[in-house]
């Protein structure tokens, strides 16, 4: 199944993201990833970063007008779910972000992006990282089983799979670009980013599961009337 693809791949790409915080130190680590900035990136992120804000949100809300309220209900399910976890963390642990972290070391300069207002503290787990997550993982159970039953063709099946494939590991990399994105402008650590990642990640799968067989229900009846 194409959904397959990204799964391994999320698992591939949270194994090395382990690995990395298993072996460096967590300010060190930071500064490595945030060592190279220039204003075509800074730009990309600081946009980029902010459609986890609101935008996400909107596009959830197209299948409303296909009157497929129930996909944006299971987004919005999604969301929810993650975001109380999320706050839960965010609220219990109360870590410092990046800006603070680094005002202890005055000969270390942090690289930071003009017009980014920086937060100071509850940065582990990163909300931005679990909405892009929630969205993408989403989007890609949504496509796996609405074209599950559509590959009758055997000679076009091959095809349709990469294809289907393809567009698994486009999800997953935009979701990761926004994960990465919240390091990039120093509002969190890659270990806030990584946890948020797997809530966004293991919260649509979860919920999936559960109410896969009236989602799976609803996406036969929408095959069968398109």
């Amino acid at each position: 199944m194409s959904l397959s693809v990204y799964v391994i791949a999320y698992f591939i790409l949270i194994t090395v993201v382990l690995g990395m915080l298993y072996i460096y130190p967590k300010l060190e680590l930071h500064l490595l990833l945030n060592t190279y900035h220039n204003s075509i990136l800074d730009t990309f992120f600081k946009y980029y970063s902010t459609l986890a804000e609101w935008p996400l949100y909107i596009l959830a809300l197209i299948p409303m007008f296909k009157k497929k309220f129930k996909l944006t209900l299971f987004f919005g399910l999604c969301e929810l779910t993650g975001g109380i976890m999320l706050q839960i963390l965010k609220h219990t642990i109360c870590t410092e972000r990046p800006v603070c972290a680094f005002e202890h070391y005055q000969n270390i300069i942090l690289p930071l992006v003009q017009g980014v207002n920086m937060h100071h503290s509850n940065s582990f787990p990163s909300g931005h990282a679990s909405t892009f997550f929630v969205f993408f993982t989403c989007s890609a159970i949504f496509l796996a089983y609405h074209y599950r039953n559509k590959m009758n063709d055997n000679h076009k099946k091959l095809l349709a799979r990469l294809t289907l494939g393809t567009m698994m590991l486009l999800f997953l990399v935009l979701a990761t670009l926004g994960a990465y994105s919240r390091v990039y402008l120093s509002q969190h650590f890659l270990s806030d980013v990584c946890m948020g990642s797997i809530i966004g990640f293991v919260t649509p799968c979860l919920i999936f599961y559960f109410g896969r067989h009236k989602i799976l229900k609803l996406k036969l009846n929408e095959t069968k009337n398109d």
